[in-house]
């Protein structure tokens, strides 16, 4: 299911209306990141980089400090998430026409994904829970992508938990994912690390065991490493074993016209299809 609705949501930080609505509001569009930043971290407030920096995890405090609060000098929180939701308006209507968009098999899907999504548990996800508290949208393929944006930041809060508990901090964990064949390094290198941090976190898990000395993962670590990945799906099976399997099941199948119509704009990265994006 993440498979399914992850382009859903994170279409946004890829297709050009995004960046038309996000120079509207005055930020600096040469690069992704300045509206990355907004759009993601919008729903918590005017916070600032630490808090920023917990939330998405993976990224170096140095590059959110970059980018927050300075987000909010620029347009505030409420500003980006109207402007965030004329964006995935914008973006569903040039990609999937707006008959798919006035069809029952859309407003299906959005219910389901929106019963999905109230299903999720909350405690100790901040990013879900600042999603879940938005007010819904009416139209339906703003349901569905709201559903997703829910669905997904719930799973990443459960990443992050995992990582926490195999004791991986924010750069060893990007260095052991590297590591055990899921993309190479160069892929990591929009998180911010400097050469510095990464050496350092190399260095740490290879003393733990977890990385040989060429920095390929060892049998501990692809062990880890599997053992993160089995506790977030478990961590994120609550909206689905809510939902029940049948309703899973429809809704995968209403997922996968809009799914691939996404897949197909060439929009996203490989990276959006190797599970890097899941935070």
């Amino acid at each position: 299911m993440w498979h399914l609705l992850e382009p859903l949501h994170s279409v946004l930080y890829y297709a050009p209306e995004a960046f038309d609505e996000a120079a509207a509001l005055g930020y600096e569009t040469a690069d992704r990141w300045p509206s990355y930043f907004a759009w993601r971290a919008a729903a918590l407030g005017p916070v600032g980089p630490v808090r920023v920096a917990s939330a998405f995890y993976g990224f170096s405090p140095e590059k959110v400090a970059r980018h927050v609060p300075a987000a909010w000098e620029v347009a505030t929180p409420a500003d980006v998430l109207a402007a965030r939701l004329r964006a995935v308006d914008r973006i569903y209507r040039r990609l999937l026409g707006d008959e798919t968009l006035g069809s029952p098999e859309l407003a299906e899907a959005a219910d389901l994904a929106r019963r999905a999504a109230g299903s999720a548990g909350l405690e100790g996800r901040p990013l879900a829970a600042a999603h879940a508290e938005l007010p819904w949208p009416e139209a339906p393929h703003l349901v569905l992508w709201q559903a997703a944006t829910i669905l997904r930041e719930h799973r990443g809060d459960g990443h992050i938990a995992a990582l926490i508990a195999a004791g991986l901090d924010p750069a060893e964990s990007l260095v052991s994912f590297a590591a055990v064949g899921a993309a190479p390094e160069p892929v990591f290198e929009s998180r911010g690390w400097s050469e510095d941090a990464w050496a350092a976190a190399r260095e740490r898990l290879t003393a733990r065991g977890l990385l040989a000395t060429d920095g390929a993962a060892t049998a501990e670590g692809h062990a880890l490493r599997a053992e993160v990945e089995r506790r977030t799906d478990e961590l994120a099976a609550g909206p689905w074993t809510a939902l029940g399997p049948e309703a899973t099941t429809r809704l995968a199948d209403l997922l996968g016209g809009p799914w691939l119509t996404i897949i197909g704009s060439g929009l996203l990265p490989s990276e959006n299809t190797l599970g890097i994006g899941k935070i």
